[in-house]
């Protein structure tokens, strides 16, 4: 079982994620945080896996609360989920330690999938972040390594937040087969985790079609 933590100021936005949440076989939500001085206390108590962050909050915002917790408890994983997308706000959340990032507005099993993948050890951020954080400028950056077809598509998913299990299953592949390409990819572009590969596939990838 998932144990989740909620952070967010608006109790009906908690209560929502909680019940929400409470659909899935796998997750339990333990503990609620309703302003960011409260996290740390409320993370000692249950001892998440898993912390749905939001950013904007009065007094400790949601990035010095992912750093104030990260600092007592660095074995968390903390996904911010948030109204907002300007790279300003996504660069400071991933620089706190956040592993993900995900917009309020996503589909409730867009947001089964980046618990279960922040839980896995992967770090899911929705596509439309790493585009606001690396808007593309192909023409300033070299020359991008070639990829195969198939780790072209297996990356796309891979940013998009899906875990390897579901990679598997929309290609027709096995499992084993998809970590092999994402260890291919991983070293060929250079990067070392999947929000670094997300951010350079927006970045060098052709939009698909």
């Amino acid at each position: 079982m998932i144990k989740v933590m909620l952070v967010d100021d608006h109790r009906l936005v908690r209560d929502g994620l909680t019940t929400l949440l409470g659909a899935a076989d796998d997750i339990e939500v333990v503990g609620t945080a309703a302003d960011g001085a409260a996290v740390v206390a409320a993370a000692a108590r249950c001892r998440p896996d898993v912390v749905l962050m939001d950013l904007s909050m009065p007094d400790v915002d949601g990035v010095q609360a992912t750093r104030l917790l990260l600092a007592e408890q660095p074995a968390v994983r903390v996904v911010a989920l948030t109204s907002f997308s300007e790279n300003r706000q996504v660069a400071a959340a991933l620089e706190a330690g956040a592993v993900g990032y995900l917009l309020k507005d996503s589909a409730p099993e867009a947001l089964f999938d980046a618990v279960r993948a922040a839980y896995a050890g992967h770090a899911p951020i929705d596509a439309r972040v790493a585009g606001a954080l690396l808007p593309g400028r192909r023409s300033e950056r070299p020359e991008a390594p070639a990829l195969s077809a198939r780790e072209v598509e297996v990356l796309r998913l891979a940013s998009k937040g899906l875990a390897n299990k579901q990679i598997a299953r929309s290609l027709g592949i096995s499992e084993h087969t998809v970590k092999i390409h994402l260890g291919n990819v991983f070293r060929r572009i250079g990067v070392n985790d999947r929000t670094s590969a997300a951010l350079w596939a927006r970045d060098n990838l052709d939009p698909e079609r």
